[in-house]
């Protein structure tokens, strides 16, 4: 059960704490007390939505912290699967929001918003102010249903969601093969055409850049050839200013002084070596010019042949490997065409025994779904008549939807009489907001007992109801709260009578501050809540003697539930 909550900085709250106790625990206050907020600090750890507006004015952050005892062994299993470990049966959840972003830890090791959610759906069940409106949905009455017979529905949803999968993949398939003989021969002209414009290439991986390089050097073959005749004269023996002629000179001087200085003997070898290599050089300069062609025609096929490429490459691909391999992919898709009749076939068999799986385990679904639905009625019909609808008849319709869905067939509605003679009709048509408050208090009562939640939160379940009827739902409240922890928000005092632990809620004001305070109540403080629940402003001691009375009975009737 919840047995501590911290709230900091949090919209009108600047820091509070409440200790929790076991059974009904009721919080009653003024409208516009913060009773919203306090429910909306704990849907936070439910996963809800976070935003630097919830942040209290003047603060950098808000922080609530929720601490639980866990003593289900069935809670403690479920929490252990989800790789959370208790610390003297006790789990800490605690959400920190900071400018729109949040950092969530459960006992104090950081988790993702999704991780504490889980955790947190094992240990309380909050029902909103609005939340009894979902009933007239009837994708919430399936929820509903799927969720009381969990441990054999979940398991054949799962079947089913599997098998649909299946059944919807052959579907597109057959949808994508199911096309006239006509638009098939134009696809196959067009993919035979791709691949002889592709095969008629006859590429070679690397071919375009070996004919870029030829390219550039053909394209600058004019500048190219002038430049090594310049070089050539300037490093060869045929002219006065060549580099050959100059070294030739320098040697025949150098060879006139060596027998001199037998130290000029090694730099005169140095020269002649220079010479020998500036006379290779030339050698293969020469060789080289001989050599080189220039001539229009290998510019203009290999100027063609680059065009062609770079043409294919604009339409398959950006490399030749990329060309080769869409015309491989287009080979593939011509090759499916030419035995259209065999996969045409082949899927349409796979097609019908994936619809005739789907209808087999979705059948199954439904089988299981009805048999649930017979006991989940039954309960139904005896919280309904603990809560004050005494001759109530209450239903649920099967139908069958026209498509199959990733959760079955089953289309359901409930349905409910409220008065004798009545028959039954859609919960839309002829309940009130009140009644399908009960009736959502009814179904969270028998979903808390499958599911074993420890702590049931209900925020505002009398609306729209008063008088016998509301005395009902509090014996209701308080027959829950033998077998689990409830924490109800309030304003009736016939329900506020019946606490365990009563907690007011108020409203400060001093100056321009304005905060949200939470007190726990003796016996003594709790009648006079219940007196101005009773009484409104005007407390006379007629309605203290009331609300005094309003307790005692309450007292007995818990004492004899």
């Amino acid at each position: 059960m919840l047995i501590h909550l911290h709230v900091k900085n949090l919209a009108l709250i600047e820091d509070i704490e409440v200790e929790f106790g076991p059974g009904l625990n009721i919080l009653t206050g003024e409208t516009g007390a913060g009773k919203s907020i306090l429910l909306g600090s704990m849907q936070l750890i439910l996963g809800g939505r976070s935003t630097k507006d919830m942040i209290r004015a003047g603060a950098s952050y808000a922080l609530v912290e929720l601490l639980f005892q866990v003593e289900n062994p069935r809670v403690q299993e479920a929490l252990k699967e989800l790789g959370t470990e208790l610390e003297d049966g006790q789990i800490l959840l605690a959400r920190k929001i900071m400018d729109g972003r949040s950092i969530n830890k459960i006992n104090g090791e950081t988790c993702t918003v999704g991780q504490m959610k889980e955790a947190a759906s094992c240990l309380l069940d909050i029902h909103g102010q609005h939340e009894h409106q979902s009933l007239l949905y009837q994708d919430k009455q399936l929820e509903i249903l799927d969720a009381y017979g969990k441990k054999q529905i979940y398991p054949a949803k799962t079947r089913v969601y599997e098998a649909y999968r299946e059944y919807r993949k052959y579907m597109q398939e057959f949808k994508a093969l199911d096309t006239d003989e006509e638009q098939r021969n134009r696809e196959r002209a067009f993919l035979e055409f791709e691949i002889n414009e592709i095969e008629s290439a006859q590429l070679r991986p690397g071919e375009d850049e070996e004919l870029e390089t030829l390219y550039r050097k053909l394209n600058n073959g004019k500048k190219i050839l002038e430049t090594l005749q310049s070089v050539r004269d300037l490093t060869g023996y045929d002219s006065a200013q060549g580099a050959g002629d100059a070294v030739g000179m320098a040697i025949r001087e150098l060879t006139r002084v060596t027998e001199f200085d037998s130290q000029l003997e090694a730099m005169s070898g140095t020269l002649q070596e220079v010479d020998s290599l500036l006379n290779d050089f030339n050698r293969e300069l020469s060789s080289y010019v001989e050599d080189l062609c220039f001539d229009e025609e290998t510019f203009f096929e290999t100027e063609k042949r680059l065009d062609l490429i770079n043409n294919l490459k604009a339409k398959y691909g950006q490399s030749i490997e990329e060309i080769q391999k869409y015309a491989q992919h287009q080979q593939q898709k011509l090759e499916d065409i030419d035995r259209y009749e065999e996969r045409f076939e082949e899927t349409r068999q796979n097609l019908t025994k994936s619809q005739k799986n789907l209808e087999e385990v979705s059948n199954v679904l439904s089988e299981i779904r009805k048999e649930y639905s017979k006991t989940l009625t039954e309960k139904i019909i005896e919280g309904l008549k603990d809560l004050n609808f005494l001759d109530v008849q209450f239903g649920i319709d099967f139908r069958r939807r026209e498509e199959y869905t990733s959760g079955g067939f089953d289309e359901i509605e409930y349905k409910i009489s409220t008065n004798p003679g009545e028959s039954m009709k859609p919960l839309g048509r002829i309940v009130s907001g009140g009644e399908l408050s009960r009736i959502m208090l009814a179904l969270k009562a028998i979903l808390a007992d499958r599911d074993q939640i420890e702590t049931l939160i209900f925020d505002e379940i009398d609306t729209g109801i008063s008088g016998r009827t509301a005395q009902k739902v509090s014996e209701k409240l308080a027959l829950i709260g033998r077998s689990r922890q409830v924490i109800c928000i309030t304003h009736l005092p016939q329900i506020a009578a019946m606490a365990d632990s009563h907690f007011e809620i108020e409203k400060q004001v001093e100056g321009t501050k304005t905060t949200t305070q939470i007190h726990t109540l003796d016996q003594e403080s709790s009648i006079r809540e219940l007196a101005r629940l009773l009484g409104g402003a005007q407390i006379t001691d007629a309605v203290l003697e009331n609300a005094r009375e309003m307790k005692k009975l309450a007292g007995e009737c818990k004492a004899g539930l």
